[in-house]
């Protein structure tokens, strides 16, 4: 097995930017033409949008933005440049939202990880992600495809019948949530049954140091990928496991949550995607999870951006005194305002009643110069606090509930 999956893995960043300066505009001129996107990107010049930097001009897609086109043109809402009866597969997620699906190569990206965690020819892999409705199973199977791998479609549940069959066929390597590879495995100990698995590419949960350690301890290899239904891959880990590394098939960027305002370097916010997949061509797709991106590149070699995986969520819309306190309004508020740097909002509680206490990086000396612009912005009075510049955390939150609700 070769180190990489491709050249593409390894290229300068001259010659990646290149490539994207070229992919780009085609990209955002496919979906103008797209009825779902409901003329708003008329006006833009595809052309002009070639750099990373230049999709900030444009707006953001949000996953009810997709509800709401494909409630007009079912299934997949005007979004993609071939019909439905045109793909492999229709799947459904929760909303309920309808994801296209591919069966050509690679059509999710997922080989990229799947190689970069030594899946490859010669591997059986045991794909314990969902097969009914949801993308996950096929897109693992695809990407196990890919790098030339057998596949145990197991799917979920029937945890004994799982153990066994990893051990009659000789599973070498798993696909699936972080959690579920250990709950076979003790299964197979309880049976008394040898498994082979050294691998392991795991993702839609959270993989605890602790469970990662208890895989090594057991010869096992885990790392994991941050893929969604609509996207596919985004980043995966490789084994340095140092951050995640952005996938040569999408662009990633970091943006202030509930706006399309990318952050600085390093300050962490919501991960923003948009595809260069040609059938599915999403823009600026906000996926909801917060991220930041690292510096450097990862110390195996492969030279694309590295973000450090998720770290949340961004929608921190709350209810305060009965009304809702939105992202988008506390983005609005700084945006108004030269003086302020940052801001945050604090939920809190003092007695029975609920305090809005506002946070606001300034070199104002007196918070009050700021109250009726709360007020106004955030359609609620509450406490409003200075703060040095720099002094606020940096960690994606501009609402931040402190009450306990147990």
């Amino acid at each position: 097995m070769t180190q990489y999956f491709d050249d593409l893995e390894t290229r300068s960043p001259e010659v990646r930017a290149e490539a994207i300066s070229r992919a780009l505009p085609a990209q955002v001129a496919a979906a103008q033409a797209l009825p779902g996107y409901g003329g708003t990107l008329g006006d833009v010049d595809a052309a002009a949008i070639a750099t990373v930097a230049d999709l900030a001009r444009l707006p953001v897609l949000r996953k009810s933005d997709l509800g709401k086109a494909q409630g007009n043109a079912m299934p997949f809402g005007g979004l993609t440049t071939r019909p439905a009866h045109g793909f492999a597969h229709v799947f459904q997620s929760p909303g309920p939202i309808y994801e296209p699906g591919g069966s050509e190569h690679d059509w999710w990206r997922m080989g990229r990880f799947l190689h970069a965690c030594g899946v490859g020819r010669g591997d059986i892999v045991q794909n314990c992600f969902g097969y009914h409705l949801t993308p996950a199973g096929m897109i693992f199977e695809n990407g196990a495809r890919a790098v030339g791998a057998a596949v145990l479609p197991a799917g979920t549940g029937q945890t004994e019948l799982q153990a066994r069959a990893a051990h009659d066929v000789g599973v070498t390597a798993y696909a699936g949530t972080p959690d579920y590879l250990k709950v076979i495995l003790d299964k197979a100990d309880a049976l008394g049954l040898s498994l082979k698995i050294t691998r392991a590419a795991v993702g839609g949960g959270a993989l605890f140091p602790s469970l990662r350690a208890e895989y090594a301890d057991r010869g096992i290899a885990c790392l994991q990928c941050y893929a969604t239904a609509d996207l596919g891959n985004i980043a995966y880990e490789s084994p340095a496991q140092e951050g995640m590394i952005v996938d040569e098939g999408v662009i990633v960027e970091i943006v202030t949550p509930g706006t399309g305002n990318p952050v600085a370097p390093g300050e962490v916010g919501e991960v923003v995607v948009t595809t260069l997949n040609p059938d599915y061509p999403l823009i600026r797709f906000a996926t909801g999870d917060l991220s930041a991106v690292m510096e450097g590149a990862s110390p195996c070699g492969r030279t694309n951006i590295r973000i450090k995986g998720w770290m949340g969520r961004a929608d921190q819309t709350t209810k305060i005194k009965g009304m809702f306190v939105r992202p988008e309004q506390v983005a609005a508020l700084v945006a108004g305002h030269a003086d302020i740097a940052r801001a945050r909002v604090i939920a809190s509680r003092e007695g029975e009643a609920d305090v809005m206490t506002v946070k606001i990086e300034s070199d104002a000396a007196d918070g009050e110069v700021f109250a009726s612009a709360v007020a106004e912005t955030l359609k609620l009075k509450g406490r409003i606090e200075v703060v040095a510049k720099g002094s606020l955390p940096n960690d994606g939150k501009v609402i931040e509930d402190l009450r306990s609700y147990d």
